[in-house]
């Protein structure tokens, strides 16, 4: 059976990094920007940006309904769908509830729903790794496990100019965005089993990135196994810096840059970084 990949689209953007003779779906969120709802469907990243600045209102999101997901559903394929964090957003609820929907269709046993426990670099490394294994040649009840496993070993990082946003939506304390605000303070930010939380603050955005890279070659173990993926909101230059400071310490089987969804510039904003591995 020929398989197909769903995802959100909080997975970010590199053409080299996917398949182009794959089946993969992306299944925007909304924006909501004042009284502009934006579709995430190759957003100009600019443009958002720029409204972002201009409003002072909460920047909202919504996540695809469960019928969204249905709708991507090939009842002739292996789907695969991976989702955001479970416990940055509902995402993966829709999900799961269409995962569910599609089995009272008569479509049972070819739907597998992967809770990524991160975002956009997380997610796009493991919709790399669940293609890997198919074009392998292995069948679902080989895939899933290892995929779960990949998960469940991936470290992720967030370097960002802006907490507000994460904050005003709950995804961070509001303590923890304040500390971004006072004493020039560079929070570096991480994933821990699917939410974000506070790893060092470190004084200065330059001294911010070197530290960044020092965790990441201090504490990753068989990095020529892995690959590191660098999403960045307008913010090239600093990835590519990234990846050469990185690569000159340690050798990640490769090192791939990605530019930001529109979801990701929202939580990210104008200038941030999120690294996985």
């Amino acid at each position: 059976m020929e398989s197909k990949i769903i995802m959100d689209s909080c997975v970010d953007f590199n053409d080299e990094a996917f398949d182009p003779d794959f089946d993969y779906q992306r299944i925007p969120f909304k924006i909501l920007i004042d009284d502009e709802e934006i579709i995430d469907h190759h957003v100009n990243t600019a443009q958002l940006i720029d409204k972002m600045r201009m409003s002072k209102k909460k920047i909202g999101t919504a996540c695809p309904s469960p019928n969204d997901f249905l709708a991507a559903i090939d009842p002739d394929k292996n789907n695969y769908i991976v989702t955001i964090s479970s416990l940055l957003s509902g995402c993966h609820n829709s999900a799961m509830m269409a995962q569910k929907m599609a089995e009272e269709k008569g479509i049972k046993g070819n739907v597998h729903v992967f809770d990524s426990l991160s975002a956009a670099t997380g997610e796009s490394l493991t919709i790399m790794k669940i293609t890997e294994l198919i074009k392998r040649g292995l069948s679902p009840i080989d895939v899933i496990p290892i995929v779960r496993d990949y998960i469940a070993n991936m470290s992720t990082y967030f370097l960002l100019n802006s907490l507000d946003n994460l904050a005003k939506n709950g995804r961070i304390r509001h303590t923890v965005a304040l500390v971004g605000k006072v004493l020039k303070i560079a929070p570096i930010m991480m994933g821990n089993q699917g939410e974000i939380e506070l790893k060092e603050k470190v004084r200065g955005k330059k001294k911010a990135f070197n530290r960044l890279a020092e965790i990441i070659y201090s504490e990753v173990e068989d990095a020529s196994e892995r690959i590191l993926a660098i999403t960045h909101v307008n913010a090239l230059a600093q990835a590519e810096k990234l990846r050469d400071d990185i690569a000159t310490h340690v050798h990640f089987k490769d090192i791939l840059i990605f530019e930001s969804s529109g979801l990701s510039t929202v939580y990210a904003d104008n200038g941030g970084v999120i690294i996985s591995y």
